[in-house]
């Protein structure tokens, strides 16, 4: 409810008292009307603030940012029209809410079970984004309408989709967003536009650095070299092609703390310092697994097909793991995907997206499937640099990440004998 914008280098102007998303929504179609009038091509990125929790500290009142530690935060506020709906919602109550017993890692793995106070406050707090999100939906439908009346809608791309996605309650955690659990990271993404089928779905890998080279190719302009990601294909024969070719891997990471977003529990912390952490996704239809390394060297692996809440961690030692996965032994697989998340966690470019290559240079290896083989049992084991952390930093500081694949120019932690296995 106090937003400023600034418009070019116009001074800014505030905006207190009314709901920011409704003062975005009206800029939107301000600058879509300047657009289509202007009849040359345009892009146009609406990023409402909701549904994130409300914020408020002193130094705000003299337009001044604010240690994080100094902020207050509130649930979500919706505009008045909306206050009313969802009575009685609650979080789904899926099998890894608040559940019996802890889960995760690091930090995770301390939580208290919440108290029904605080699941009440909780199933309080997901009401108010769903109500705050109403306005997101206007803001949406609105934009189409407006593209519709100036006949531009059958000739525009429209991406939907979101930065990150948010957990209440699911593994203890309070209301937030810092963590590489499926609730935090599996977002959507809708694109309408020409050419692209109706009504079709699919499960194709994508992440947010596929972003930048989607558009570029939208607009015709070359791709750059240094991309770290794919273009995502916007039509059917593209889809299904990549549904047999594209890549299979996600990256996930992030450095720093850990914020809760609600009111403080008994038993939590307002941050949680030491959220530094490297993971994968490796997703095809033969299997679903997370793996992960935080900076205190705990590790984790899920198995999603047989554990989508992520509640057994593979690797922990208070869990009696299975001997195999994949019909393979569990140390062949996990020495596998530390292998692959140590060439994606410092890879530039086209490492990025092919990073079996470099593992395996002759490309007789696409996928973990591939790498599965009995004949690289030899070369994965032996491999004498491993992911790891020296410390838990609050940002990237190359020298507290461990050793590095292409350091120094060459394939640090590769056998020198490695041609031999493959």
């Amino acid at each position: 409810m106090n937003s400023t914008y600034g418009r070019n280098r116009d001074p800014p102007v505030s905006y207190e008292g009314r709901h920011s998303v409704d003062v975005l929504a009206e800029k939107a179609l301000g600058l879509l009307d300047e657009a289509v009038h202007s009849s040359k091509p345009f892009f146009l990125g609406v990023a409402p603030v909701a549904p994130h929790a409300d914020i408020w500290s002193p130094a705000f009142k003299h337009g001044n940012h604010s240690d994080i530690r100094d902020v207050v935060f509130s649930p979500p506020v919706p505009a008045q029209r909306h206050a009313h709906l969802f009575k009685g919602v609650k979080v789904p109550r899926t099998s890894n809410f608040n559940p019996d017993q802890p889960s995760g890692a690091s930090w995770i793995r301390t939580l208290p079970q919440q108290n029904q106070k605080n699941v009440d406050y909780n199933d309080h707090f997901y009401r108010q984004r769903l109500r705050t999100l109403q306005g997101v939906d206007e803001l949406v439908d609105s934009l189409v309408r407006s593209m519709d009346k100036h006949g531009v809608l059958d000739n525009t791309y429209i991406v939907y989709t979101s930065d990150n996605g948010y957990h209440i309650g699911q593994h203890r955690l309070q209301p937030a967003k810092q963590c590489s659990f499926e609730e935090d990271i599996n977002i959507p993404m809708i694109i309408r536009g020409p050419r692209v089928p109706e009504n079709m779905a699919t499960d194709i890998v994508t992440t947010h650095t596929d972003l930048a080279p989607t558009f570029l190719r939208i607009a015709g302009a070359p791709m750059r070299e240094d991309f770290d990601g794919l273009a995502i294909p916007l039509t059917k024969e593209g889809i299904t092609q990549a549904s047999r070719e594209r890549h299979e891997h996600v990256t996930v990471e992030h450095w720093g703390f850990a914020s809760n977003e609600g009111k403080l529990f008994d038993g939590y912390e307002k941050l949680y310092l030491n959220n530094t952490y490297k993971a994968i996704r490796v997703i095809s239809e033969a299997y679903n697994l997370h793996y992960q390394v935080w900076c205190n060297n705990e590790h984790e692996l899920y198995d999603l097909t047989t554990d989508p809440g992520q509640m057994l961690n593979l690797l922990h030692p208070d869990y009696h793991a299975p001997d195999r996965l994949l019909s393979r032994a569990l140390d062949q697989v996990v020495s596998r995907l530390d292998s692959l998340l140590f060439v994606l966690k410092s890879c530039k470019a086209e490492t990025c997206i092919r990073p079996w290559d470099e593992l395996h240079p002759l490309g007789n290896v696409r996928n973990l499937r591939d790498a599965l083989s009995p004949r690289f049992d030899d070369f994965y084991m032996q491999r004498r640099m491993k992911v790891e952390f020296d410390r838990c930093e609050m940002g990237f500081i190359l020298d507290a990440e461990g050793p590095q694949f292409g350091q120094h120019g060459h394939m640090v932690g590769l056998d020198p004998n490695w041609h031999e296995w493959t």
